[in-house]
């Protein structure tokens, strides 16, 4: 009885130890299996971060773009005036303070003197001024003279200044998760392949960021065009009559000297062609001689003297 009642008691307690040690060791193996397998699926997760298309995230990017470059109207703004002045010499110097109070640049600056079929002095001046302060320059412009015509344009470049920032912003991320799997790529290969695609996208971040910033610099900066006209004035005669003499004499030596050009192409012509002139000439004079011998009247006077 006491027999009987011991053994399965101890065969119960190897199988329960069996089965333990069992249990532990299919665990351990799993734990070491999935411990092994997490940085290959990290890098697994950024390579399909990096490969994916920039769509899938593009929506929330473009939010966060939006809500900070749409803070406020993102408008180019361009201006044109057009003013009608006493003195366009002592106009462009005015114009050149206003450019340094406004704290703007002269982009461009194209004089015209009188002539025939517009005697009056203009001038087209380009200049480029804080978006801020385009109205009181704008003003200040007016000032100097009779204003014959003004506009102002203006275009609005938010949505695409919010398309830009969310395109850089994507392939940044995607630049960074190139890095990282471009540091841990083993093969040559593999380096090599990384490396070029991360090429590619460093080179698309260089020309949307030159983009970008071309377009808030238009933003930042109005553009206006100054056409300056001088006003007809009884005081312009005297400088009027100095041109007109001034353009007499060079068409009179103009004329001379195209005359004399006539003259010398037409002795190059004469010379060119004087054996036919001298042939022709010749005949001329042979065909008057024999003319002249050969004359009824010549021939009958001597027999009219004989009779006599």
């Amino acid at each position: 009885m006491y027999t009987s009642t011991k053994f399965p008691r101890t065969s119960a307690l190897f199988i329960s130890a069996l089965l333990g040690g069992v249990i532990f060791t299919s665990c351990a193996s799993s734990e070491r299996s999935t411990n092994s397998a997490l940085p290959q699926m990290a890098a697994d997760g950024m390579a399909n971060r990096a490969s994916a298309p920039a769509g899938e995230s593009s929506i929330s990017q473009k939010a966060e773009a939006s809500s900070i470059v749409r803070s406020r109207p993102q408008l180019i703004k361009k201006a044109a005036i057009s003013l009608t002045v006493n003195s366009v010499d002592k106009t462009v110097d005015a114009v050149s303070q206003i450019i340094n109070q406004q704290q703007g640049d002269l982009i461009g600056l194209k004089q015209q003197q009188p002539r025939n079929d517009n005697p009056r002095y203009t001038a087209t001046i380009q200049l480029r001024i804080p978006e801020n302060r385009l109205e009181p320059t704008l003003e200040q412009l007016a000032k100097l003279g009779t204003v014959d015509s003004r506009n102002i344009t203006a275009e609005d470049v938010g949505d695409r200044l919010v398309d830009f920032q969310a395109r850089l912003t994507n392939l940044q991320k995607t630049e960074a998760n190139l890095q990282k799997i471009m540091d841990r790529a083993g093969s040559v290969r593999d380096v090599l392949s990384v490396a070029q695609e991360l090429s590619n996208v460093r080179q698309t971040i260089e020309q949307i960021n030159a983009q970008l910033k071309s377009l808030q610099n238009q933003v930042a900066y109005s553009t206006i065009t100054l056409n300056l006209e001088a006003a007809v004035s009884s005081t312009s005669s005297q400088p009027a009559l100095g041109l007109q003499v001034q353009e007499t004499w060079n068409k009179s030596t103009h004329s001379l000297s195209s005359f004399s050009v006539g003259l010398l192409k037409l002795g190059i012509w004469l010379i060119v062609y004087s054996p036919y002139l001298l042939i022709f000439a010749a005949l001329v004079y042979g065909f008057t001689r024999w003319r002249r011998t050969h004359s009824p009247r010549l021939t009958q006077i001597p027999e009219s003297t004989s009779s006599e």
